[in-house]
């Protein structure tokens, strides 16, 4: 499904916590107040780039940081700082197909639940509108 794009890379970039060379997440094409579709656009200078792969690892921290972002963009909209989050646990992760260079993954979270700091979300990655993974983080902000 084509996406109109709502934020890119440097705005992207100001909602997040990691800074280059580890951010994972370059693109946000839509936000509500429980979900959120995120991209990245794999280039060659990735750390988690190999042999013309992205790897698994990198695969499981764009959903963490697609998660991070909306928290991250969620605070925006109030004027406020966000906090540092951290992934609580990570379930049912399910891997089907690494991408390539250039390729563009995007993310779609879903907040499943949400109480004292702790979010509990869904999260689908999808390559040309095929499913490549799916599965369930928890993430915790710091207090």
């Amino acid at each position: 499904m084509e996406r109109t794009l709502l934020l890119e890379k440097n705005a992207v970039e100001n909602l997040l916590p990691q800074k280059f060379p580890f951010v994972m997440v370059d693109k946000m094409y839509s936000f509500t107040e429980t979900s959120l579709v995120s991209g990245l656009q794999i280039q060659n200078d990735n750390i988690f780039f190999d042999n013309n792969t992205f790897l698994e690892a990198g695969l499981i921290e764009h959903m963490a940081q697609s998660v991070a972002l909306h928290t991250g963009y969620e605070y925006f909209l109030r004027n406020e700082i966000a906090p540092t989050g951290y992934i609580g646990s990570i379930k049912d992760i399910e891997i089907k197909k690494l991408p390539e260079i250039n390729d563009t993954i995007q993310s779609t979270v879903t907040i499943l639940q949400e109480f004292g700091g702790i979010t509990l979300v869904d999260i689908v990655t999808t390559l040309n509108n095929e499913e490549i993974a799916k599965g369930q983080m928890k993430t915790v902000l710091a207090k």
